[in-house]
C-alpha cells in the first residue's frame, strides 16, 4: 500500500521550507487575524495540492522561488474557497477541527476568506507572477461554477453521466489542474507543456473524486460517514449508473427515497445496497481507473526523473487511498 509520506521523499525539503513561507504569506498586524490563521495551519491535510505543484515543477524544470509562490497561492485561494464553503454549508467542522465559522461566527468567516484571497492576489502582483493568478484565478472560476451546477441540478435530482463530469471537472479536478500548471510554469515551461501538465491534473482530479464518491457507497472504512452524498442530495456516478440501468418503477422508487427520505439512515442504507447490486460501484472503479490511465499516457511525453516516478506514485495515491 503506497503511503504519502513515502511519494514525499523527493520533495520533503521543499514542503518543510513552504510550509515557513505558506506561514509567512498569510500574517497580519491584527492579532485577530493572526490567530485564526495560525488555527487553519494547524488543520493541514495530506498537503496533496503543493505535492501536485512541486512534483509538476520537477518534471517540468528546476524548482525555484517562484514554484514556492505558486503553491502558496494555489493554497491561500483554496483555503479561502474553504472557509466560505464552511460558511454556505453552515458546517460545524472540517478535518475534525471546529471550522471557522463555528467558532468566530459567520462575519468574521467571510472577513478571513476575503482577507486569504486578497493575499494571493498580492503575493502574485506583487512579485509578477501574472501567469500563476491566471491559472489559479480561472480554477477559482471554475470551482464556482460547479458548486452552482450541481446546487441547480441537486434541486431536480436530474444530472446525466456527462453533467456529473462537467460538475466534478469544474468543482474538483479544475483546482488539482491549476496545480500541475502552476508548477508547470514556475520553471519556464513552453505553454504546450503547461496545459500537457495542466490536462494531466484534470484527469487526476476526476479520478480523485469518483474514488470519493465510491467511498460513500461503502468502498472502504473511512471517516466521511457513509451515505453522506445521499444524505445530501447529491447524484454521483455509482448512484448515476444504477439508476441509468434500472425498470422506469424503480428508478422512480430510488428517487423518492432520496429526494424525500435522505435523513432516514434505513433508506439510506437501501439506496446504497440498491447501487452496489446493480453493479454501480464496478462502473464507477472502471471510469476512475481509465482515467488514471489517461493521466499516465500524458505523463510519458515528459522525460523520466524522480520527480515524474514520485508523481506517478501519487497519481496511484489517489485512486488506491483508503480515506
Amino acid at each position: 500500500m503506497l503511503k504519502l509520506k513515502d511519494i514525499q521523499t523527493p520533495i520533503a525539503q521543499e514542503l518543510e521550507l513552504f510550509e515557513g513561507r505558506f506561514k509567512e504569506s498569510m500574517r497580519s498586524n491584527v492579532p485577530l487575524l493572526n490567530r485564526i490563521t495560525q488555527y487553519l495551519i494547524k488543520q493541514k491535510g495530506k498537503q496533496m495540492r503543493p505535492m501536485f505543484v512541486f512534483l509538476s515543477a520537477g518534471v517540468c524544470g528546476t524548482i525555484n522561488d517562484s514554484t514556492y509562490r505558486g503553491a502558496s497561492l494555489v493554497e491561500l485561494l483554496h483555503t479561502a474557497s474553504l472557509v466560505h464553503d464552511d460558511v454556505v454549508d453552515n458546517a460545524n467542522a472540517r478535518r475534525g477541527f471546529f471550522s471557522i465559522n463555528a467558532l468566530w461566527k459567520n462575519k468574521v468567516a467571510v472577513l478571513v476568506g476575503d482577507y486569504l484571497l486578497s493575499k494571493g492576489l498580492l503575493l502574485s502582483v506583487t512579485h509578477e507572477e501574472h501567469n500563476l493568478l491566471k491559472i489559479v484565478s480561472e480554477a477559482v472560476e471554475q470551482m464556482s461554477e460547479g458548486e452552482l451546477l450541481q446546487i441547480e441540478k441537486a434541486r431536480k435530482l436530474d444530472i446525466e453521466e456527462h453533467i456529473y463530469f462537467e460538475i466534478i471537472r469544474k468543482k474538483t479536478a479544475s483546482l488539482i489542474a491549476s496545480c500541475c500548471a502552476c508548477g508547470a510554469s514556475s520553471v519556464g515551461a513552453s505553454a504546450e507543456d503547461t496545459q500537457l501538465m495542466q490536462s494531466f491534473g484534470e484527469k487526476v482530479g476526476i479520478a480523485f473524486q469518483i474514488k470519493d464518491d465510491l467511498f460513500d457507497f461503502g468502498l472502504d472504512d473511512v471517516g466521511k460517514p457513509v451515505g453522506n452524498d445521499i444524505k445530501e442530495k447529491k447524484m454521483t456516478l455509482p448512484l448515476i449508473y444504477a439508476l441509468r440501468n434500472t425498470p422506469t418503477s424503480e428508478k422512480r422508487r430510488i428517487i423518492n427515497l432520496v429526494r424525500n427520505h435522505s435523513e432516514n439512515k434505513e433508506k439510506v442504507a437501501e439506496v446504497i445496497a440498491f447501487v452496489r447490486s446493480s453493479g454501480g460501484m464496478e462502473y464507477a472503479t472502471e471510469r476512475m481507473m481509465q482515467y488514471q490511465q489517461e493521466a499516465f499516457d500524458i505523463l510519458k511525453s515528459f522525460p523520466d526523473n524522480r520527480y515524474k516516478a514520485a508523481l506517478e506514485q501519487l497519481v496511484r495515491f489517489t485512486t488506491e487511498r483508503k480515506k
